[in-house]
């Protein structure tokens, strides 16, 4: 079983930053995909950002030009780097792995607010 350790969550002002990171227990070298998750108090989880096996990122509508993702292969670890956080981002992030057997894995989740 793949163990995934997300950090880096917290409260945040309007135009903040944060980083969070999703250390994995495996190798992210050759896996399918990684990705980071979110889901609000009432609503669906939701894609924040993806990246697949040869490199393509892809990133939800909302958080573009403002979130980027980074790996550090070395470290089996993925970061996503929030600029500009607005209410709007608060929410519960979860980071996903799918593993080249094709099993998918999640992390416990890491609580990012955004408040005055």
């Amino acid at each position: 079983q793949v163990q995934l350790v997300e950090s880096g969550g917290g409260l945040v002002q309007p135009g903040g930053s944060l980083r969070l990171s999703c250390a994995a227990s495996i190798s992210i070298l050759s896996i399918n995909a990684v990705g980071w998750y979110r889901q609000a108090p009432g609503k669906e989880r939701e894609l924040v950002v993806g990246i697949v096996s040869g490199g393509r990122i892809d990133y939800g509508g909302s958080v573009k030009g403002r979130f980027t993702t980074s790996r550090n292969f070395a470290k089996n670890t993925v970061y996503l780097q929030m600029n500009n956080l607005k209410p709007e981002d608060t929410a519960v992030y979860y980071c996903n792995l799918i593993a080249p057997s094709g099993l998918s894995s999640w992390g416990q989740g890491t609580q990012v607010t955004v408040s005055l």
